[in-house]
Parts: C-alpha cells; sequence; structure tokens
C-alpha cells in the first residue's frame, strides 16, 4: 500500500513570504511549485526547484489564474484558448528553471479556482489536457478523481492521477465544499491525519452530511499556506509510515 504526499509550494512573491516551505518540502514527497500568475516569481521558483532537487521531492508546476491579488482563488472568465495558452506558458517557465538545475519536471497541478471550474467544466479540462500533451506528454496531472479534468487527461493519454484533500470538507458527490462556506477547511489536526489515514488505506472519506465518499486517489495534499503546515504535514506523513503505508511519488 502507499500513497503520495504532495504540496502547494513556492508561492511567496517578491519580498512577500508566504508558507514556510523550507520546513515543509523535505517531508512532502511531490512538490506543486508556483509559476508566477497566481504566486511565485522566477527567483523564488528557482530557489524552490532547488529545495525539491535536494530533498529527492518530485518537481510539479502548479499554473493558476493571472490573479495575484486573489490568489487565483477567484473565478475568471476565460476562453478555452485563453487557458490553454496561459497553462502551457507557465508550464514552460518552470520547466525551464528546473531545467536549468538538471531537474525534469514530474506533474502538473492547476491551481485554486482553475482547478475547480475545469473539474465541472469539459472545456477547460480540455485546454488543461492539451496544454501538457503539447509541452510535455510524460508529465502526470493531478485532479479530483471523477473529474472533467481527470478525463480528459485520460483522453489524451495522459497520466490521471487522483488527488484527495484531508484538509477539506467533502460534498456526497466527492466534490470540495467552497471556501467561502462554514466549515470547508479543517483545522483540528488530529482529525485531518485520521482523514489522510483513512484516505489512504480505504480509499475514501466522509463528507460534510456523514457519507462515505469513496476516492480513488494516489495522492494527498497539504496546502503550504496553511498554518503549521509542515507540522500537520510531518504528522500525516508519520502517520502513514506508522501504518505501513509506503510514502512515495507516483511513478
Amino acid at each position: 500500500m502507499q500513497i503520495d504526499l504532495n504540496g502547494d509550494v513556492g508561492e511567496s512573491f517578491g519580498a512577500y513570504q508566504l508558507g514556510h516551505d523550507a520546513a515543509l518540502i523535505p517531508i512532502l514527497t511531490s512538490a506543486n511549485i508556483a509559476c508566477g500568475f497566481h504566486a511565485g516569481d522566477p527567483g523564488i521558483m528557482r530557489a524552490t526547484v532547488a529545495l525539491a532537487r535536494e530533498n529527492g521531492t518530485a518537481v510539479g508546476a502548479h499554473p493558476g489564474f493571472p490573479d495575484l491579488v486573489g490568489f487565483g482563488r477567484r473565478d475568471i472568465t476565460a476562453t478555452p484558448r485563453e487557458v490553454e495558452d496561459l497553462v502551457a506558458y507557465q508550464i514552460g517557465a518552470l520547466s525551464a528553471i528546473a531545467a536549468g538545475q538538471g531537474v525534469r519536471l514530474a506533474h502538473v497541478k492547476p491551481h485554486g479556482a482553475l482547478y475547480n471550474m475545469a473539474a465541472r467544466d469539459a472545456d477547460l479540462a480540455g485546454a488543461i489536457a492539451r496544454a501538457i500533451a503539447a509541452v510535455d506528454p510524460s508529465l502526470k496531472l493531478f485532479g479530483l478523481p471523477g473529474s472533467k479534468s481527470l478525463e480528459a487527461a485520460q483522453r489524451l493519454n495522459l497520466r490521471a492521477v487522483g488527488e484527495a484533500f484531508a484538509d477539506r470538507a467533502y460534498r456526497r458527490d466527492g466534490s470540495l465544499v467552497p471556501r467561502s462556506e462554514p466549515g470547508a477547511v479543517i483545522d483540528d489536526e488530529a482529525l485531518v491525519v485520521s482523514r489522510a489515514l483513512a484516505i489512504a488505506r480505504e480509499r475514501m472519506v466522509i463528507a460534510a452530511d456523514g457519507t462515505r465518499v469513496p476516492l480513488d486517489v494516489q495522492t494527498i495534499c497539504v496546502h503550504g499556506d496553511t498554518p503549521g503546515a509542515a507540522v500537520l504535514a510531518s504528522r500525516i506523513r508519520n502517520a502513514l509510515s506508522d501504518a505501513g503505508i509506503r510514502v512515495t511519488a507516483p511513478i
């Protein structure tokens, strides 16, 4: 039994520092690095790739909408062509920075509103999948199981990796409770750890209404901007290892 532990990192910008990447990245097996649109900048991207390389953490692109003020969490109206271009641009930028350090990207995980919109919109999902396939068809796509995003990836023969969130509330249909609603983010560390164990061992999560929701997933996300993210990630990883679950990046 095995599972990946991924985290959203590299989300600082210039002098504005967000998260604790130096503490978090060594715990992760996959790092989703912001590419300058919702967060990050070339220097942050370079430094974050270096941290991941030093710790043997798989590097992935974390493209989002061009929305620094809203941290990429606001829905933006964009055509599929525009989405395809902005995703290809961001993957290409991080890929070049990574190549300069002898690192090859392993995956792509869209950020925030782009991730959630593509999960339910087949046209946007197709645009993201086409961008990945055009830049590097060996890249895996992380997304919600059963989402339009993973369906689009499979149609283009991309490797689709189902992702779960131990610290987010779910609806009975397997979608995430929007952050704008009360209880959408779970801050009880013990509960988050127990949910991560259930996801890894039973491939399921308990929805907000008490329903058991099956999840076909290979990776669990820890948000890098969550207060105490490194401590939480360490608790999750230790609990997984103690349960005999191998924590490793998807192959």
